[in-house]
């Protein structure tokens, strides 16, 4: 079941609105509205919106899509310094977990810590999912 858009971070009213009017319901339709620049653009004109903004809702929007992080681990991953499948796709889970823990730790993002294997979880899957957002 995909992960539903009003969980993510940073989205507003007028974005849930515009969802709604454009029938998209959960973080994969989500990904592929906002998938190229073009269309964050358009999104941001349309709702008053920066292009930055948009593009960062995108981005937890498709880090989302991998099982397992939703919007809280979505927020502490960010907090890590990936804040795109991409990036997660490249990471070392060892070192991963370690960046997560000291994050979590300073800023208590989460109730608890990912484990490292949660974070090789994620790793793999970024991997074979590959990331949606073009820039």
């Amino acid at each position: 079941m995909a992960t539903a858009i009003n969980g993510l971070r940073g989205m507003t009213d007028a974005m849930l609105q515009e969802c709604k009017a454009q029938g998209i319901k959960d973080v994969d339709q989500l990904t592929d509205a906002l998938a190229s620049p073009a269309a964050r653009k358009q999104w941001a004109d349309k709702l008053g919106e920066t292009t930055q903004d948009v593009l960062a809702i995108a981005n937890r929007a498709d880090l989302s899509r991998i099982n397992g992080v939703g919007g809280v681990f979505s927020d502490l991953l960010e907090a890590s310094g990936v804040d795109t499948v991409k990036e997660l796709a490249h990471r070392r889970p060892d070192n991963l977990h370690e960046k997560m823990a000291q994050v979590n730790a300073d800023k208590t993002l989460a109730t608890r810590t990912p484990t490292e294997a949660e974070c090789a979880e994620w790793v793999e899957q970024a991997k074979a999912l590959g990331g949606k957002i073009t820039y």
